[in-house]
């Protein structure tokens, strides 16, 4: 075991690692967002971290500078004898060289989630599930927790540049994790094991792996259909995540959706203490909105309200944090303080983010690649922003993630784009599907149904010609919105950075 000599004691990772035998971890997939957040905390608690990836990449420049060991060879040789455990990211194939020699070995070999579920143990974990919203709940949680005095540990699926010090400090390091003590350090669980948040995916059921002492689920609705076939099966899989949950005498509690959850499926026969959340004044927390000023009080179960002004955009969003509120209570936050971090608060990569203007154009980027995500991102864009008033339109680049989610959601994602003057789709992002998949539904099949609802749109491929065609469409006042969990990105910042040529 390598000891970080700042612990006097044992960690919690370091005591979940030793009673799975583990002293020297590898992580295969080391770069990605997730994985790379978990390196960090194993790696800070005092257990020394290997990994191997792909291609070099700012993250996995980030983890060498950190003192983490990161090669780029993944063949079956490059797994170091002294490695006892292995960790794979959700994206290596089983028939990967390294987990086959991690067979041969006879080493545990462990996914992403099943990992993350290990660092839970010993901890205050924090798991925030959901359709959406799980990154932005998270980063805000994590951040007003810091602010609070809770220094939690964070693991969260994007970065934010305020994680690490908190929306009120002056840290402007964009990370997607943090690391805080064994211990909650203040508020009215000083002395419990510390907090770790993390988000809990429903995608292949990862979220089953996870132990939470305290969850929320923000809502639930059909997704990953490749996976599940149904949104019966979805609401069953988010059901037996609720039941991970310990009972209500053992710290545990569920805070869920007073809508659109499916709660009384999900809570039926549950241990643990139940609350719900939500605009509906029958809620135990009960959220107040105005989307013109973004106002937001939140009254809790006692009776008492706080509020604050929230910088993001959309009711959405004003959720999020009400959600983050309810869960930084439910580990001892004092309110006032949780109400200013997130007044302060200014988002995080990729989600309704402002990129920056060119002549007059504001460019934002998001991650939203489900038809309610789409809707909620340009109905706040529209109360927001307003562009119509001042002789602007909404334009969109979409691009669609997964053939399958495609074609499951055609008409919901055709309906999505209502709020939109003009949609740019490129190709379909292909992750997963199968080549007879990518066959039954194409980009053009969007831009069809589309069209029939009166929305301007076209089907443009490469990146290059998205960005010239912008540059000869857009005008000042406009909005530009580039969306999609791909490399869809690379849009939005090729138009400002060819306006600075």
């Amino acid at each position: 075991m390598v000891k970080n000599p700042k612990e006097t004691a044992l960690s919690a990772n370091q005591t979940a690692l030793i009673q799975l035998g583990a002293s020297r971890p590898y992580l295969v997939g080391i770069g990605g967002c997730g994985m790379s957040a978990l390196a960090q905390l194993i790696d800070k608690s005092g257990v020394a971290v290997l990994g191997c990836d792909t291609t070099p990449s700012p993250v996995t420049e980030a983890l060498t500078d950190a003192g983490i060991s990161v090669g780029f060879d993944e063949s079956a040789e490059a797994l170091p004898e002294e490695a006892d455990l292995v960790i794979a990211s959700a994206a290596v194939k089983p028939e990967h060289p390294v987990l086959l020699e991690a067979t041969r070995r006879g080493l545990t070999a462990l996914s992403y989630p099943e990992a993350l579920g290990v660092c839970m143990q010993g901890r205050t974990g924090i798991a925030i599930a959901g359709t959406h919203g799980k990154s932005t709940t998270t980063a805000m949680l994590g951040c007003a927790l810091t602010d609070a005095g809770i220094d939690p540990s964070v693991i969260v699926g994007a970065t934010c540049a305020q994680l690490a010090g908190g929306a009120l400090g002056d840290s402007e390091s964009a990370v997607g994790y943090r690391v805080g003590p064994d211990l909650i350090p203040v508020g009215t669980h000083k002395g419990k094991p510390g907090v770790l948040i993390a988000e809990a995916c429903e995608f292949n059921r990862s979220f089953h792996h996870l132990r939470p002492t305290i969850a929320s689920i923000a809502s639930i609705e059909a997704d990953h259909l490749d996976v599940y076939g149904s949104l019966d099966a979805v609401v069953e899989a988010f059901a037996g995540f609720a039941r991970l949950i310990p009972e209500e005498s053992k710290g545990g509690k569920l805070i869920i959706a007073h809508d659109g959850a499916h709660r009384r499926e999900i809570t039926a026969g549950l241990g643990c203490a139940v609350e719900t959340i939500g605009f509906n004044p029958a809620a135990d927390w009960v959220i107040g909105y105005d989307p013109h000023t973004g106002a937001l009080t939140i009254t809790e179960p006692d009776g008492s309200s706080v509020g604050w002004t929230l910088g993001m955009p959309g009711e959405h969003n004003a959720f999020n944090s009400a959600v983050a509120y309810a869960l930084g209570r439910s580990v001892g936050a004092l309110g006032s303080k949780l109400a200013e971090s997130f007044g302060a608060f200014r988002g995080l990569d990729r989600r309704l983010q402002l990129l920056g203007r060119r002549d007059g154009v504001r460019v934002y980027d998001d991650y939203g690649h489900h038809p309610t995500e789409i809707d909620a991102t340009l109905r706040a864009l529209r109360h927001a922003e307003d562009p119509a008033e001042h002789g602007g339109r909404l334009i969109c680049v979409f691009q669609p993630h997964q053939h399958s989610r495609t074609r499951f959601f055609l008409e919901e994602f055709a309906t999505s784009f209502e709020h939109a003057d003009v949609v740019i789709v490129p190709h379909i992002y292909f992750v997963r599907d199968s080549e007879a998949e990518m066959h039954k539904v194409s980009s053009a099949d969007l831009v069809d149904r589309l069209r029939e609802k009166g929305v301007r749109a076209m089907h443009l491929y490469p990146f290059e010609a998205i960005i010239e065609q912008l540059e000869n469409l857009c005008r000042p006042g406009d909005l530009l919105v580039v969306m999609g969990a791909g490399p869809v990105w690379k849009v939005g910042r090729g138009y400002l950075e060819a306006g600075s040529e």
